[in-house]
């Protein structure tokens, strides 16, 4: 299997973190690896991490913000140091801590780029079909079709779901240039790193489309506690307007 590194992003996640799972399954993956980033929380989310990584120290990296800045730099922050940690990974990717993505679907997701050298990213997708487990909020999901219609027309690009907590990137000479600069936006950041792809690929979206891989999930599940609230979607299209002046 491919030698993986995941980035969890953290902020307030105390009562909620499966600490036992993530523990398990770092135990039983000997080629994956954690970045847990505990972006400023005022529970008790670091001593959780750093009891996490005391169970396996060699391969569960903390990094302990003081200040709260957000998911994106929260992901940008891990993802340059999975990037820069002693015996490099061949992959690459953020996972969302309340585990609405189980971390088992990371083995549908790897065998995509073992077999297809050409592509570099495969997102998770959530998509309620027959014979799968999705379960989404209806006011949450219809919001996010909206808004994911918004993005596939902004983007010219045909992409179901960019928002999926669940996304793994190849390691190759443009990886880095994904995270190097700060984000424009604090929660729909997924969305510029399309962009960003775009940029290094100079617009050439028919190049773009065999490089991206949407995996429809096998299970999903809305959790309790998220810090994401039905005004954020507003929120969301300011960003998404900033991301089209910046790059577009």
């Amino acid at each position: 299997m491919l030698k993986t590194t995941l980035v969890v992003p953290c902020y307030n996640e105390a009562q909620r973190f499966p600490l036992s799972v993530f523990t398990a399954f770092i135990e039983q993956h000997p080629n994956i690896s954690l970045v847990v980033v505990n972006d400023g929380s005022s529970d008790g989310t670091s001593l959780v991490m750093h009891n996490l990584r005391a169970t396996n120290p060699a391969r569960i990296q903390v990094i302990d913000r003081v200040e709260n800045r957000g998911k994106a730099e929260s992901v940008r922050e891990g993802m340059l140091a999975a990037l820069a940690a002693a015996g490099k990974p061949d992959v690459i990717g953020f996972w969302d801590a309340d585990l609405a993505t189980p971390l088992e679907a990371i083995f549908d997701m790897l065998p995509k780029l073992e077999d297809r050298p050409t592509l570099q990213m495969v997102f998770g997708a959530r998509v309620a079909l027959l014979g799968r487990e999705i379960h989404r909020k209806p006011q949450r999901h219809y919001l996010g079709r909206i808004f994911a219609a918004a993005v596939s027309a902004m983007l010219r690009l045909p992409i179901y779901d960019t928002q999926c907590g669940a996304k793994l990137f190849r390691v190759g000479p443009l990886t880095p240039q994904l995270f190097q600069e700060s984000f424009s936006s604090r929660w729909v950041f997924d969305v510029e790193i399309i962009a960003r792809w775009l940029r290094a690929h100079r617009y050439d979206r028919n190049l773009v489309k065999t490089t991206i891989y949407e995996l429809p999930l096998h299970q999903w599940e809305d959790v309790g506690g998220s810090k994401v609230k039905p005004y954020d979607f507003i929120l969301a299209f300011r960003d998404v307007l900033r991301i089209y002046q910046r790059y577009f």
